[in-house]
């Protein structure tokens, strides 16, 4: 049986379980409860600095949680222009409140093309589902 996961509708998705909120040319990024679950208890993240260049399908992060450490990657290219600097010092807010204040970047966009590769919710609910 497979545990009911929250997936908001208004997010987009990668089918490694980062979701993307968009706001105009400047995407928050974080992991989905589905990912938080699966790792279990954060316990530390690791995030890139400000002003940081980051590259779609590419590690920006790093989360570790009490089971495995696992890779985050950068949902669209661009720049960093915010970092959830709380997340440093309440990691657990990943586990606790993951589309909320477990939100971990926001990158401002390179180009609105790569937004074609992202997944809607309900592609990434059927992807979990098979997981």
């Amino acid at each position: 049986m497979t545990a009911q996961y929250t997936i908001p509708n208004e997010l987009m998705y990668t089918k490694d379980h980062e979701w993307a909120q968009v706001d105009e040319n400047v995407i928050a990024v974080g992991i989905t409860e589905y990912a938080q679950d699966s790792l279990g208890e954060v316990v530390y993240v690791e995030l890139p600095e400000e002003g940081q260049k980051v590259t779609q399908g590419e590690p920006f992060g790093v989360v570790e949680s009490v089971k495995a450490v696992s890779d985050l990657y950068a949902p669209i290219s661009g720049t960093v222009v915010e970092v959830n600097e709380a997340l440093l010092d309440q990691p657990g807010s990943v586990n606790d409140d993951p589309y909320g204040n477990g939100w971990m970047i926001k990158i401002e966009m390179d180009s609105e093309k790569e937004l074609a590769s992202l997944i809607p919710a309900t592609e990434y609910e059927k992807l979990i589902k098979k997981q």
